[in-house]
C-alpha cells in the first residue's frame, strides 16, 4: 500500500465518519468501525512505509494520540448518557414519591373540595377518610366519595375552623389554588 493509498483511505474514513455522524440511528456501530478502521490504517501505515524514509516517531505519536482522545472520548459520552438516563429517572420517582406524600397527608384532615370543576362554586368540607391513585392521579375520600386532590381549595385540622360535612359554599376567589393550605389563604388574605 503506497502513502498515497494511505492518504485517500484517511480520506475515506473522515467521509464516512462524517456521514456516520449524521445518521444517529447507526452511530454506536459506526464508531466501533471507526475504531477499528482507523487501527487498520495505522497499521498498514506502519507494515508498507517506505524503508528509506520511514515513518516519523512524532508522525506516529500524534496518531496514537488521536485514537486515544477518541476512545476517551467516547467513553465519556457514554456516561455522561448513563448518568443523564439515571438523573431523568431520579427526578420522575422524586415528582411520583411528592405525590404520594401530598395525598397520603391529606388522610385525617378536614378538606374544602370543589364537586363540580365546571362550577368552582360548589363546594363540600369533611374529612379525609382514605387516599388512593387512579393512573398517577391522587385521589381523597370524603363524605364516601372520591375527588381527585387537584380540586382542594383548604386543608385544616378537623374540627380548626367552621364548615359543614355536606354544605356547599361559595368560592373565595382568594382561597382556590388547588392544595392551599389555611395557612397559605391568611397570608393571602392579609
Amino acid at each position: 500500500m503506497t502513502l498515497s493509498n494511505v492518504y485517500n483511505e484517511i480520506q475515506s474514513m473522515e467521509n464516512q465518519t462524517t456521514w456516520n455522524t449524521s445518521n444517529a440511528a447507526t452511530q454506536t456501530t459506526t464508531e466501533t468501525t471507526d475504531k477499528d478502521m482507523f487501527l487498520n490504517l495505522m497499521l498498514q501505515q506502519m507494515k508498507n512505509q517506505d524503508p528509506t524514509q520511514p515513518m516519523d516517531n512524532q508522525e506516529w505519536l500524534s496518531q496514537l494520540a488521536q485514537y486515544s482522545s477518541l476512545e476517551q472520548m467516547t467513553q465519556m459520552n457514554e456516561g455522561l448518557q448513563g448518568l443523564t438516563e439515571s438523573m431523568n429517572s431520579l427526578i420522575n420517582g422524586v415528582a411520583q414519591n411528592s405525590g404520594i406524600s401530598q395525598t397520603l397527608s391529606l388522610i385525617g384532615k378536614e378538606v374544602d373540595v370543589v364537586t363540580d370543576p365546571e362550577d368552582p362554586t360548589k363546594v363540600i368540607s369533611g374529612v379525609v377518610t382514605e387516599a388512593t391513585f387512579d393512573g398517577g392521579e391522587g385521589k381523597i375520600m370524603v363524605n364516601g366519595k372520591y375527588y381527585s386532590i387537584a380540586y382542594v381549595q383548604n386543608v385544616r385540622e378537623p374540627g380548626s375552623a367552621a364548615g359543614g360535612e355536606t354544605t356547599e359554599t361559595p368560592s373565595d376567589d382568594t382561597n382556590t389554588a388547588a392544595g392551599a393550605t389555611e395557612e397559605d389563604n391568611k397570608t393571602n388574605n392579609t
